[in-house]
């Protein structure tokens, strides 16, 4: 079989949906940065601050971002210990 009719899926080289998905939410993401400028009051907890609505959404996803990828992380790493304890069974 030539390479000519192999999918780029097929041989590694292609781009996934995910990684299209995340490009297109970034990209969203920054429009939306851009567009919202302006200075607003925050509380949280006992803190009183006031910061740019493109500043708070910088941090929300980049907080949403940690945890996902914290949660996946654990989440192999839960399988990857059950895999071992089965092989020892």
């Amino acid at each position: 079989m030539s390479m000519e009719n192999v999918p780029p899926e097929a041989d590694g080289k292609g781009v996934s949906a995910g990684a299209i998905a995340a490009l297109g939410s970034g990209v969203l993401l920054v429009v939306f940065m851009l567009q919202n400028t302006d200075e607003v009051p925050v509380t949280f907890l006992f803190w009183d601050v006031t910061w740019p609505i493109w500043l708070i959404v910088l941090v929300s996803a980049g907080l949403g971002a940690f945890i996902w990828l914290g949660a996946g992380i654990m989440r192999r790493h839960r399988r990857r210990k059950e895999r071992r304890h089965d092989r020892r069974d």
